[in-house]
């Protein structure tokens, strides 16, 4: 084939062929260029965040389940101490059956009989202290929600309102919690009743 210059074209000769150009891809003003110092600086910097993030996790998930581990070894055995806790109601009961008299005028035999429920009482006690269970008392604290429930109110003037002054079951706390709150009674507090007024209304 012949141009209008008179001139063959040839195929087979490469070096008249024409060759693609390639152009640099278009790069943002703000992205560095691939390699320089912007660009290495910039993915340390992302690097050292994502880093630190990670740290940050881990330690937190390391004070996570320590405190996981720390709370089931001091709650762990909250089903067992709430089993255990009527075991304690009954030798208190069984203790209070017997009046001051009898124990104090007691043949050896009985006398023994209640020294050894008393003993037994205080060891069970003793035992689930060491485990993180205390008895607690509240008589004449004031009314706490939080670890007593009301049964009942009764009337006296002598002290203010809103104080516990009849204890009907103990309560328990296992650690921080509450295991079982008091059973209790609270006055109702207020001016001392006028003689011969019924105090029970």
């Amino acid at each position: 084939m012949t141009d209008p210059n008179g001139q063959k074209d040839n195929p087979a000769d490469p070096a008249k062929a024409a060759e693609p150009v390639i152009s640099k891809p278009y790069i943002m003003p703000d992205d560095p260029e691939e390699g320089s110092v912007e660009a290495l600086t910039r993915e340390l910097a992302e690097t050292r965040d994502k880093m630190l993030r990670t740290l940050a996790e881990m330690e937190n998930l390391r004070k996570r389940t320590a405190k996981e581990v720390a709370d089931a070894r001091a709650y762990g055995i909250t089903g067992f101490a709430r089993d255990v806790l009527d075991i304690a109601d009954n030798l208190q009961r069984a203790l209070d059956a017997v009046p001051a008299e009898a124990k104090a005028n007691a043949d050896p035999g009985l006398k023994s009989l209640i020294e050894g429920v008393e003993l037994t009482e205080r060891s069970l006690l003793n035992t689930l202290e060491k485990n993180g269970v205390k008895k607690f008392d509240p008589a004449g604290e004031k009314f706490d929600p939080n670890f007593q429930q009301a049964m009942y109110e009764v009337p006296d003037a002598s002290v203010p309102a809103g104080t516990v002054v009849q204890v009907v079951q103990a309560g328990y706390t296992i650690g921080e919690r509450v295991l079982r709150p008091a059973l209790v009674a609270v006055s109702k507090g207020g001016a001392r009743a006028a003689p011969g007024a019924d105090v029970t209304s």
